[in-house]
C-alpha cells in the first residue's frame, strides 16, 4: 500500500481556512448522515431492491409494475443487456436467497404480490432516505443538487480519512497560489465534472456515487500540472508476513509528475478493466483528473492564474509579470541560480513584493543548506504586516521560527508585536515584547519594546508593578533615549499612583 505522508512546500502565505472549511464540512456531514454507517445500509437496501425487482421483471415479463419499477426494469434492459438477458434465463444459478425463493415459485399471482410487496418496500425505502435518495449521486437519474452534495458524503471512516488527507496535501497549496475565491469554485466544479464522467462510464447504473475523491483528483490533476517536480514523500507498507499481518514500512520521495502519472494509468486500468462492476468509481477519478490539469493549464498559460489572484486579493506587487513568468519557468527546470537573479534584480525595484520573496524563498528551500531561508521569511513576514495581513505575517513568523530561527531582525520584530495589540491579543503581544527585548538587548527597537510592555501592562492587563519595572529598566537602559525621558519618568509616575492605588483598595479591603 502507497500513502502519501507530505511534501516540500511545508509552508504556505496564509493559513488555509478554505481547505480546513472544507474538511471540517465533509466531517460534519459524515457525522450526520453515516458515522453509525445508516447511510452505507440504506444505500445497499435501495441497491438490492433494485436488483429484485430487475430480477422478477427479467423473470416474468407480464408483471404489472408501478413507474418507479418499470423505470428500474427499463434501466436494467437497455443499458445492462447482459445482465438482463442471465436473469432471465430459467436455468442460471441463483442470485441470492431470496432469488432462489422466487425460482421455486411457478404462481403468476403470487410472483405478483411479490412485485407489489417490493414496490411498497421501494417507496418506503426512497422516502425513509432522503440522503441517499436525493443527495447521493444517482447515476442513472441524478438530481442536479447532487452534482455537488454527494462530493461531501462518504461511505465510511477510511474513505473520509483518506479523501481528506488526499485534500489537505494537495488543497493547502492550491489554495494559496490561486486564492480563496477561486480555489473553492474550482473544487465545487472539479467534483460536479467527476460526477457526470461517472455517468457517462456508468450510464443507467443503479448505484449512488459518493464522496470527494473526484473533486480531490481534480486538484491531483492541477497539482501535478502547477508543481510537477514537487517531491512527495511516501510511506510504502510492504507485509513480507501476510499471515501474521505485520507491515514494514519503507519511506522514500519521488516527483509528482511520475507519481501522479502512475497513479493515473492504475485508475484508467482499473477502470477499462472492471467497467461498471467496479465497486470504486475510477472514471470519476480520471474524469475529475483530466479536468483539473487542463483548468490548470489554462490558468497557467494564459497569465489567468495572476491576474484572478490580483483581483481577488489585494494586490501583492508592482514587480513585471514578464520577469516573474521567466524565473517560474527557470525554477521548475531546476535552473536555480539563474532564477534567483532574475528574482534579485525584480526584488530591488520592489523590496515588498510577496510574489518575488515567494519564489525566492522557494529557490532557497530546493538548494540544500541555503542560508537565505530565514532571511527570506523574515521579509515576508514584513511585506505581510504592510499589507496589514497579520494572519499571514504570524504564519511567516511560525515558518520562521519552525526553520530553526531564534530571532527575528528587531524592527520586524517590534511590528509584529504591535499587529498583536491591534488584535487586542494582549497576552501574546506581552510575551513577544519580552522575547524581543531579550534578543535584541542593544537595539533601539529593544527600547520600545520595553515601552510597549509597560503601557500594555498598565492599560490593559492591570499589572501596574510589571509595568513599573519595565518603565525602571527603560531608564537604566544604556541606550541613548534622552528623547524618550520624558515618557519614561511619566510612565513610572503611573505605575507608583496606580500600585498605590491597588495597595489602598487591598487594605480597605482587609
Amino acid at each position: 500500500m502507497l500513502i502519501p505522508i507530505g511534501h516540500e512546500q511545508t509552508s504556505v502565505r496564509r493559513i488555509p481556512i478554505i481547505t480546513l472549511a472544507i474538511i471540517l464540512f465533509n466531517c460534519i456531514v459524515f457525522l450526520f448522515t453515516n458515522a453509525d454507517g445508516s447511510l452505507d445500509r440504506q444505500l445497499r437496501a435501495l441497491a438490492i431492491l433494485r436488483i429484485h425487482i430487475g430480477i422478477l421483471a427479467a423473470t416474468d415479463p407480464d408483471l404489472q409494475m408501478t413507474p418507479t419499477e418499470k423505470e428500474v426494469a427499463a434501466d436494467l434492459r437497455d443499458h445492462y443487456p447482459n445482465m438482463w438477458s442471465r436473469f432471465s434465463d430459467p436455468k442460471r444459478e441463483p442470485y441470492d436467497e431470496w432469488d432462489g425463493r422466487m425460482r421455486g415459485i411457478d404462481d403468476h399471482r403470487m410472483l405478483q404480490r411479490e412485485m407489489n410487496s417490493l414496490a411498497q418496500q421501494f417507496d418506503a425505502a426512497l422516502a425513509a432516505s432522503p440522503a441517499a435518495t436525493q443527495y447521493a449521486f444517482l447515476t442513472a437519474h441524478p438530481a442536479l443538487i447532487s452534482y455537488f452534495t454527494s462530493i461531501f458524503m462518504h461511505g465510511g471512516w477510511l474513505h473520509l480519512s483518506f479523501n481528506m488527507w488526499f485534500l489537505w496535501l494537495a488543497g493547502t497549496v492550491l489554495e494559496d497560489v490561486w486564492g480563496r475565491m477561486l480555489y473553492p469554485v474550482f473544487y465545487l466544479v472539479g467534483g460536479a465534472v467527476a460526477n457526470q464522467m461517472h455517468a457517462w462510464a456508468n450510464p443507467g447504473s443503479w448505484g449512488s456515487a459518493i464522496g470527494a475523491s473526484g473533486a480531490v483528483a481534480a486538484l491531483m490533476g492541477a497539482f501535478l500540472i502547477r508543481f510537477p517536480k514537487m517531491k512527495i514523500e511516501m510511506i510504502w507498507l510492504l507485509s513480507p508476513f501476510s499471515f501474521f499481518r505485520l507491515f514494514r514500512p519503507y519511506r522514500f520521495k519521488a516527483h509528482a509528475y511520475w507519481l501522479l502519472l502512475l497513479w493515473l494509468l492504475v485508475e484508467v486500468f482499473y477502470g477499462t478493466l472492471l467497467g461498471p462492476g467496479s465497486p470504486v468509481a475510477h472514471w470519476a477519478h480520471i474524469g475529475g483528473f483530466a479536468f483539473g490539469a487542463v483548468v490548470a493549464l489554462s490558468l497557467r498559460y494564459s497569465g489567468l492564474e495572476h491576474t484572478v489572484g490580483d483581483v481577488v486579493e489585494k494586490p501583492r506587487s508592482v514587480s513585471s509579470a514578464k520577469e516573474i513568468q521567466e524565473a517560474r519557468q527557470l525554477l521548475e527546470r531546476g535552473r536555480y541560480d539563474d532564477a534567483r537573479n532574475i528574482l534579485n534584480a525584480v526584488l530591488a525595484k520592489s523590496p515588498d513584493s510577496i510574489d518575488v520573496l515567494e519564489m525566492l524563498r522557494d529557490v532557497s528551500r530546493r538548494r540544500a543548506g541555503d542560508a537565505a531561508y530565514l532571511d527570506i521569511t523574515a521579509k515576508l513576514c514584513s511585506a505581510y504586516l504592510k499589507e496589514k495581513d497579520f494572519e499571514a505575517a504570524w504564519q511567516e513568523y511560525r515558518n520562521y521560527l519552525k526553520a530553526g530561527g531564534r530571532k527575528l531582525p528587531a524592527a520586524v520584530w517590534l511590528s509584529l508585536c504591535r499587529s498583536l495589540e491591534e488584535q487586542q491579543k494582549f497576552e501574546a503581544a506581552l510575551e513577544e515584547y519580552e522575547e524581543l527585548i531579550a534578543g535584541h538587548p542593544e537595539e533601539r527597537q529593544s527600547l520600545m519594546a520595553q515601552l510597549q510592555a509597560a503601557g500594555l501592562c498598565l492599560s490593559k492587563l492591570n499589572r501596574p508593578q510589571d509595568a513599573l519595572k519595565f518603565y525602571e529598566e527603560a531608564a537604566a537602559s544604556p541606550i541613548p533615549h534622552l528623547d524618550l525621558d520624558a515618557t519614561i519618568q511619566m510612565g513610572i509616575r503611573s505605575a507608583n499612583k496606580a500600585l498605590t492605588g491597588s495597595r489602598t483598595s487591598a487594605a480597605s479591603g482587609g
